[in-house]
């Protein structure tokens, strides 16, 4: 209501104009505060398009809450674990706090941190839509990752996944070359996100790529690795064994367009100095 209500003293025309405009800005902030509620365990979504209440949401009310805030959210440990990845800057780098004043920092500054925000946020999502999926669905989501990343074709790959879903071994095999000269064994492993899989999964995968001659495999997981896990598949020097965690995956999958779609384009533009150190 206080949205719309600015524009209350345009004309029929100006209005509508208006109003259609302001729907992509009041849906983005339907949007996140949908996410955020949903992070902080106050609402959960029953089906799709669909969201309820929460036992832990009704209490709020009783609570006397009437206005849910930003730093009131911070009071639930779910929610301050998705802010953490959600506002912290690239390569993990601890970020400003986001409360600070940002009339020091440039347009270009802030533009990269909103563009930052926006990916964590649908990275998040994008692990939830994941989740949902069956375990052979996965490792097909994994193959298709692959080919979007360059890895030979559909038509080459049809057959990489294997019929059903193992536990150990081998989930696939990816050729990147018509010929199958260079081939990749593939583990897929659809696990929770606070789950971590440690150097005996990566010590079964090694066995099972060097038990069909393979010298190039990767470990795929909506989860994360330990650091055991991680030291040993780097100290593999006649195999090489490429990790990839739950994080690394959905910012692949933002990267090659794979499950998102681009809503906007903004063009960021400079003055072209050789155009005016040419003569007219």
């Amino acid at each position: 209501l206080d949205y719309c209500s600015k524009y209350f003293s345009l004309n029929e025309e100006d209005l509508n104009e208006k109003l259609k405009s302001g729907q992509t800005v009041l849906s983005n902030r339907v949007g996140w505060a949908r996410t955020y509620l949903s992070k902080a365990g106050l609402i959960e979504k029953n089906k799709r398009g669909t969201y309820i209440i929460t036992n832990e949401g009704k209490k709020a009310i009783c609570d006397g809450c009437e206005k849910i805030t930003f730093q009131y959210l911070t009071k639930y440990p779910s929610f301050n674990d998705f802010a953490k990845r959600t506002f912290n800057k690239k390569e993990n780098k601890k970020s400003d706090s986001i409360n600070n004043n940002d009339s020091d920092k440039s347009p270009a500054e802030l533009l990269d941190y909103a563009i930052d925000q926006l990916n964590a946020n649908l990275a998040d999502e994008l692990l939830e839509e994941v989740m949902k999926i069956s375990p052979y669905d996965f490792e097909r989501l994994v193959v298709k990752l692959l080919i979007q990343m360059g890895y030979g074709s559909m038509e080459i790959n049809q057959n990489a996944v294997t019929k059903k879903s193992g536990d150990e071994g081998i989930d696939g095999v990816v050729n990147a070359d018509k010929f199958g000269f260079d081939s990749i064994g593939i583990q897929a492993k659809q696990w929770k996100a606070d789950n971590s899989i440690g150097r005996p999964e990566i010590q079964r995968f090694l066995g099972a790529l060097v038990g069909q001659g393979l010298t190039k495999g990767i470990f795929i997981t909506t989860a994360q690795f330990t650091k055991e896990a991680i030291n040993y598949a780097e100290k593999q020097l006649n195999c090489k064994l490429v990790l990839i965690d739950g994080e690394q995956l959905a910012k692949l999958m933002i990267e090659f367009d794979l499950g998102v779609s681009t809503i906007s384009t903004y063009k960021v533009k400079r003055i072209d100095t050789d155009f005016f150190n040419e003569d007219f």
